[in-house]
């Protein structure tokens, strides 16, 4: 993790409001640390079912990218605690904890599963660059 970015100023709301609330809408500057910490807190501070936080993003690139930063930030391999799916391409495990994926790897699963066994946080990155599939991820969450 890296705590000297923005969002650890707010750490304590965002892992208060998520013990009370099932739902957090999260607004900060490009930087902060939305998409590499949120996650992160989430699961080392929230979670305590043991599931996974999947982590939605518009982009191919922009999964793996990040999936692979925050591999590097817990020192851990890809694939392991960290990993990433995107259409053609799997790099998540059993014991894959943070799973950065794209939106028609989501509503896939969701079709599989509409209850997301297994996954405890639904993290949409990104959101403000609507599309069709993201609406329709957020509807079936």
């Amino acid at each position: 993790m890296n705590e000297s970015l923005p969002i650890w100023d707010i750490h304590g709301e965002i892992t208060d409001t998520l013990a009370v609330h099932d739902r957090l809408v999260l607004t900060a500057p490009t930087g902060s640390g939305k998409s590499t910490q949120a996650p992160q807190i989430i699961l080392d501070d929230v979670l305590c079912d043991g599931g996974k936080v999947v982590v939605l993003q518009p982009r191919r690139v922009a999964a793996r990218s990040l999936a692979r930063r925050v591999a590097w930030e817990r020192s851990a391999k890809l694939g392991g605690e960290v990993g990433y799916q995107v259409r053609f391409e799997n790099h998540t495990g059993p014991e894959t904890k943070i799973e950065f994926i794209t939106e028609g790897v989501l509503l896939r699963r969701l079709q599989d599963d509409p209850q997301l066994a297994g996954v405890s946080a639904v993290l949409f990155d990104e959101f403000h660059e609507r599309n069709l599939m993201s609406d329709l991820a957020l509807g079936l969450v």
